[in-house]
């Protein structure tokens, strides 16, 4: 099997291989599902729980991407949460040692993946990504079930701490001495500024385009191929020897750049926690756009 190849499948489950594990002891399935609505200025945000516990995959139980799993004494959302604030809902939610992880949520993966490099920036490495996701699952007719389901509570060690998210000052250094490469995964329209969702029209100066959800296909919204995810990042001019920073409006939709790019074996990639919604409304920082 080629490296792509094994990384990919690696990193990512497909429904079929997961049902046949279901009951597996160290398996840990978590729903992480998230549901944004546009509105005029954003989205409204709110947690997928009451949809997980109409319907989800047999035994999962939900990882809260809006409470436990974020800094909520932050002004903005979403953002890593502290060692021990991490540290002590991974444990309640049954992720200790001798444990797998396999992630999924509705719609495209992001909040997955999101979830993925979480538990990868505090050392933790036996996750993977349930390509396709509960949309797939449910298109396949594999088994649903309601309620509520709970892991036994474990102790959960931070084996390593991974810079793999960063903030506005690892990203001015990038902007002013080009160490690193900048890759946008928001629309096209929005990093050119034709639309402006965070404050001011346009980019991070010097930064590439590749949107996110150019990253999957079909329906069921799976991951492109190891060839055709090469492909795409080699056009957007992403496969240099620089490391990259990813970024798009809060962290999330840029996990799933992040995420192809490690399974193309780039292991050097880092993630804007904060992104557009912490530069675009802060006018000291620098901007670029075409219109």
């Amino acid at each position: 099997m080629p490296p792509d190849e094994a990384t990919h499948s690696a990193l990512l489950i497909t429904p079929a291989e997961l049902e046949p594990r279901l009951a597996d002891p160290p398996l840990r399935l978590f729903d992480t599902t998230v549901l944004m609505t546009p509105r005029p200025g954003g989205y409204d945000v709110r947690s997928g729980r009451a949809e997980y516990e109409q319907a989800h995959i047999p035994g999962a139980a939900f990882m809260d991407l809006l409470t436990e799993l974020s800094d909520t004494t932050h002004h903005l959302r979403f953002m890593l949460p502290p060692e021990e604030q991490f540290s002590a809902a991974a444990g309640r939610l049954g992720i200790g040692s001798g444990t797998e992880v396999v992630l999924y949520n509705s719609g495209p993966s992001w909040w997955s993946t999101r979830a993925y490099f979480m538990l990868r920036a505090f050392g933790f490495d036996a996750v993977q990504v349930l390509d396709g996701g509960l949309d797939r699952w449910r298109r396949e007719g594999r088994p649903l079930e309601s309620g509520v389901r709970c892991y036994p509570p474990a102790q959960f060690e931070v084996a390593q701490r991974r810079p793999i998210f960063v903030d506005r000052d690892a990203v001015l250094q990038a902007v002013r001495t080009g160490d690193r490469l900048l890759m946008h995964a928001l629309a096209p329209a929005v990093f050119r500024g034709e639309i402006a969702p965070y404050a001011r029209p346009g980019r991070i100066p010097g930064s590439v385009n590749l949107f996110a959800a150019d990253l999957l296909c079909g329906e069921d919204r799976v991951f492109l191929s190891p060839p055709e995810l090469r492909a795409r990042f080699a056009a957007a001019g992403a496969l240099g020897e620089r490391p990259t920073i990813v970024y798009c409006g809060g962290g999330i939709s840029a996990t799933t750049n992040a995420f192809a790019l490690l399974m193309l074996g780039r292991d050097d990639v880092q993630i804007y926690d904060a992104s557009m919604s912490e530069w675009g409304p802060d006018p000291s920082l620098p901007m670029e756009s075409d219109v």
